[in-house]
């Protein structure tokens, strides 16, 4: 098998994961999460958007066929496992219970705010919770803004705009709350993860990055895709401190990525991969 990593952060790919049911096929791949069970939920482009799996790869449930945009994009599994849904076409971030159930929308399905209004939304990316329950979502194609919610959905703040600087985006693909209460953004095109307080204050930024497209942060532990030409993943501490990385394109992860888009990392620390071009798969690289 394929062995990626260094130190304590190794791993090796599985060859094929998930266990597709016969005549099925995931689409592009776009973002995965992980429930308190461990049950790995994947977003993806496909006829079945919403898929469940174990971490061996079998099929437990699907759901959301026919409700979402060609564009599903983010993913987050909130404490209580209800699940958020961030549809970039569609404009909005979605609530639902494990079984798919709707319970609430944020955002105005197919009603984009138009850019210089700054308000939600324009193309969104992706949603995290912090710890004290408030919402932030990355309005990351249209909007170039970080928008702030409290618990049940009231808007408490807006921040952000279209460039390079601090506090400026080029393209927000990503967001996470890490435990400290700090917001961290892969501003994708500006290759790099800008971090703020929670008031939207810029606290600093992580600039050696190759396209950042999605971060997710267990243990402490902070989990990067890297979109670039390098096609990667990279681990982080809490303080931007390189643990390991590997890239598709050359080294030993030579052919293990191709196109990653999303992550998420169960509780052995398995980390799983989407896809998105022509690979349209989930990568899993098994921890050791």
């Amino acid at each position: 098998m394929t062995t990626v990593g260094s130190g304590d952060y190794r791993y090796e790919m599985v060859p094929s994961w998930p266990e597709m049911p016969r005549y099925w096929s995931l689409g592009m791949a776009s973002d995965a999460a992980v429930n308190s069970r461990d049950e790995i939920y994947i977003f993806s482009r496909g006829l079945h958007p919403l898929t469940i799996w174990t971490p061996n790869g079998d099929f437990i449930s699907s759901w959301g066929e026919g409700t979402f945009s060609a564009n599903p994009h983010g993913i987050y599994i909130a404490p209580n496992d209800n699940i958020w849904l961030v549809d970039r076409d569609f404009h909005v971030a979605t609530e639902h219970t494990p079984d798919g159930t709707l319970l609430r929308t944020l955002g105005h399905k197919l009603a984009p705010s138009p850019s210089y209004i700054g308000e939600p939304f324009n193309m969104p990316s992706g949603l995290a919770i912090a710890p004290n329950g408030d919402m932030f979502v990355s309005d990351g194609y249209g909007g170039h803004r970080v928008h702030k919610f409290s618990p049940d959905g009231e808007l408490l703040l807006s921040w952000g705009k279209q460039g390079a600087g601090p506090g400026e985006f080029a393209l927000l693909h990503n967001i996470w709350v890490d435990p400290r209460g700090r917001v961290l953004i892969c501003d994708r095109e500006n290759h790099r993860i800008q971090i703020f307080d929670a008031e939207g204050q810029f606290l600093g930024e992580w600039t050696d990055l190759e396209s950042p497209g999605d971060i997710w942060i267990r243990d402490d532990i902070v989990y990067v895709v890297e979109q670039g030409p390098g096609n990667g993943v990279s681990i982080w501490t809490l303080d931007g401190e390189l643990i390991t990385r590997w890239r598709g394109n050359a080294g030993p992860g030579l052919g293990t990525l191709d196109a990653a888009h999303g992550l998420t990392v169960d509780a052995e620390g398995s980390i799983y991969v989407t896809e998105i071009g022509d690979a349209q798969r989930v990568r899993k690289f098994q921890r050791i």
